[in-house]
């Protein structure tokens, strides 16, 4: 009995992964990206404006896990929204450009198959947000010091990021290299832009 060609199966895995339509991963992947890169972010630069002003760790424990909640059913309700509407212009397209061929039913099929689901992706959406949301809040819950607690919230956060990037290029099939320090510089500047500009209105002595 012939031994199995290892070229071959390296061949044809391969071929499998040009061959691989990455689109099909387009409607859960661009939600759960997004959302876990907005939790992420979002979170951090909320807790680091806290921060900017107050060096209660309580105070900005409890504004990141307000901001989760919040950002959580923001994500879910929106993406649901814009998803259905997107469903109702597709399903419309369909309409108008059906054709009565003999593989008309099997190409609808497949056309449904392709459609967006929008309870997924609100589902996808929220979940993933509050994943990142999670990151910064962990970092910052268990440290008492002011300014370890935002070196090490920093710190986590890039991690994360570079985590979140790194898995949605790999599975999007897109460059790593590329991703990555694009989604760090955006969160290192959102968190920078909020710590700044919260901690130069509290130094104007802004009345609450």
């Amino acid at each position: 009995m012939a031994a199995p060609n290892p070229n071959h199966a390296q061949k044809n895995q391969c071929n499998f992964s040009k061959d691989f339509d990455y689109s099909q991963r387009a409607q859960w992947l661009r939600a759960a990206v997004l959302g876990a890169n907005d939790g992420l972010v979002s979170i951090a630069s909320l807790m680091m404006g806290i921060g900017a002003v107050k060096e209660d760790a309580e105070a900005m424990v409890l504004t990141g896990f307000a901001g989760l909640f919040a950002g959580a059913c923001s994500m879910a309700i929106g993406e649901f929204v814009s998803m259905y509407s997107q469903l109702d212009i597709e399903i419309a397209q369909m309409k108008r450009e059906k054709r009565m061929t003999n593989n008309g039913q099997n190409e609808e099929e497949i056309q449904k198959e392709k459609l967006p689901n929008p309870f997924q992706a609100a589902l996808a959406s929220a979940l993933a947000f509050a994943l990142g949301a999670v990151v910064p809040l962990l970092a910052a819950a268990f440290i008492a010091n002011y300014k370890v607690r935002l070196g090490v919230v920093v710190a986590a956060v890039t991690l994360a990021l570079i985590a979140f990037a790194g898995v949605g290029a790999v599975l999007g099939g897109t460059s790593v290299a590329r991703s990555c320090p694009r989604v760090v510089l955006g969160g290192w500047m959102a968190m920078g832009i909020t710590f700044g500009l919260t901690k130069l209105i509290g130094s104007n002595g802004l009345q609450m």
